[in-house]
């Protein structure tokens, strides 16, 4: 009795209510239920994570007439890769003579680094005739460069000569590099930036590859050359990101990076904030958190005009689409993502659903093959797009009406976000400018987690900024079809020459207009492997 007066109610009579009873017992079981359903979709999804498919793109049933493993079939002709130029900047002008007048060279093993020389002759000696002067000694200087996949030592022999007639010592000053008093050449540092920002090898692997191939010089240098190199793009970055704030359509996201330490063996988390401008430049912006103030900071309150942000269902984004006025466009990605988790809950639903936005999808590649453009673009959406899209969403609210489901159902919930998004997704039909998703920021931002599993964190968030920079530019370069290193090479080379005015000609889309048919070269270039 004491165990049944725990969960029963008694009656005045002094009997058992069972009405309430199995009333409280129903609720506790559909209770129990719904918990279940969570926790198997939740084992579900790690369960994928692990071993299954994430992508949330519907895969339909393996083709029976597809070939088996062992098969022969015609391989088809490899097309040629088509490449494009790149963009360039300037640099600083050392004041010192940075030779050595030693015989042993300290830095490096001349019997195992390839070594090649220069002979820098000075303006007075090539006014002379041969009997007009004696070479009396001269001097050496040496500097590291890179060859795209080998390091080289430049060495420049400048004679030292004594004109007979005036008795005067003439030597030709060492060349001047990107960084004042720096043995490194502006190849080796562009080199370094590229390994390590475009093909995530860290500084130590990087220092690794240097001591095996007979080089010595220390991992702080390396790190001071990436820092101080870095800092000469700055200028550059800002242009950019100046130039993204102008565009009318704007994609935003935010992905994590550990830097500065919070502790003794702790780091602590910020945020790059990747803005994608109309014009195919990105940036990448460091931010010590994911607070809603850091895209008021980043994007301003004032927007151009008819506007638009693209991005995906965080709530900062939708607030500072309210308090600015401008036109928010959600992401299609997201939302069949979040259909897709579903699958193992309910897999004829979740199918039918994939299969409405693949239509949908198609369309848009019927767009590109075409292809169509502004208003041609707009019309083919509202007359091909619209009519699937409306679909959709009837047929979303159809699901959300039949008996069986709860709220907490994870179809349900699915469904829900795209529904509550509903007037964010369509905006893509009515601007021929929006794309349906936030893919194309996606992919971009796909350095950032890559350079993480190599790297793992910043050390500082001076360092995090710093990674922002150079990722902006090289990024950029990519999707603009131009070579990072050419254009690294070229830029340090003009940044302390070119007018501040004038800065944005040096990012990657104007580089690539202004400067890309003859770009500055390092010593290096032209000399035979």
């Amino acid at each position: 009795m004491h165990a049944l007066s725990q969960t029963t109610e008694v009656t005045s009579e002094g009997g058992v209510d069972f009405s309430r009873l199995l009333l409280s017992q129903a609720r506790t079981i559909t209770t129990q239920g719904q918990q279940i359903d969570s926790l198997k979709h939740q084992l579900a999804w790690f369960k994928r994570q692990v071993f299954g498919q994430k992508s949330e793109r519907f895969a339909p049933e393996p083709d029976p007439t597809q070939m088996h493993l062992g098969e022969v079939f015609p391989v088809p002709a490899v097309l040629p890769e088509i490449r494009k130029d790149v963009p360039a900047h300037t640099r600083r002008v050392p004041k010192t003579d940075v030779a050595n007048t030693g015989e042993t060279v300290p830095f490096f093993d001349e019997s195992r680094v390839p070594l090649e020389t220069i002979m820098v002759t000075s303006a007075q000696m090539k006014a002379l005739r041969p009997d007009q002067f004696d070479v009396i000694g001269e001097k050496v200087s040496y500097r590291l460069a890179q060859r795209p996949g080998s390091t080289v030592v430049l060495k420049y022999v400048r004679p030292l000569i004594k004109i007979l007639e005036t008795q005067a010592l003439v030597c030709a000053p060492a060349p001047v590099g990107v960084l004042e008093g720096s043995r490194a050449d502006v190849s080796f540092a562009a080199g370094l930036l590229i390994d390590k920002f475009a093909y995530h090898l860290p500084l130590y692997r990087q220092h690794q590859r240097l001591s095996d191939s007979g080089i010595t010089v220390s991992r702080p240098w390396l790190t001071q050359l990436a820092q101080r190199t870095i800092s000469l793009l700055s200028p550059i970055y800002d242009a950019q990101f100046a130039s993204i704030r102008t565009s009318r359509v704007k994609t935003l996201d935010e992905t994590p990076i550990k830097a500065g330490r919070a502790g003794r063996g702790k780091m602590k988390t910020g945020y790059f904030w990747p803005v994608y401008g109309e014009a195919d430049e990105v940036c990448f912006p460091y931010c010590t958190s994911r607070a809603h103030a850091h895209v008021r900071n980043l994007l301003g309150m004032a927007p151009a005009a008819d506007a638009v942000l693209i991005s995906d269902g965080y709530d900062a984004y939708s607030a500072y689409a309210q308090k600015t006025g401008l036109t928010h466009a959600q992401c299609w990605s997201h939302a069949r993502r979040e259909i897709f988790e579903a699958l193992d809950c309910e897999p004829t639903g979740v199918g039918e659903a994939l299969e409405q936005i693949k239509a949908i999808y198609a369309l848009e590649d019927s767009i590109r093959e075409h292809p169509l453009v502004d208003a041609d673009k707009q019309l083919y959406r509202l007359t091909h797009s619209k009519p699937k899209v409306e679909m959709f969403f009837d047929w979303i609210e159809r699901q959300c009406e039949r008996q069986g489901f709860t709220p907490t159902n994870p179809f349900i919930k699915a469904l829900s976000y795209a529904r509550k998004r509903r007037l964010g997704l369509e905006v893509f039909l009515t601007d021929p400018d929006v794309s349906m998703d936030t893919n194309h920021i996606e992919r971009a931002l796909r350095v950032i987690p890559m350079g993480r599993r190599s790297w793992l964190f910043c050390w500082t968030e001076l360092g995090a900024r710093d990674v922002g920079i150079i990722q902006s530019l090289i990024v950029t370069c990519r999707l603009h079809g131009v070579d990072p290193y050419t254009y690294l090479v070229d830029v340090l080379q003009r940044v302390a020459q070119h007018p501040a005015s004038r800065v944005a000609e040096l990012t990657p889309r104007l580089w690539k207009q202004y400067f890309a048919d003859n770009p500055l070269r390092s010593d290096l270039h032209g000399i035979p492997n």
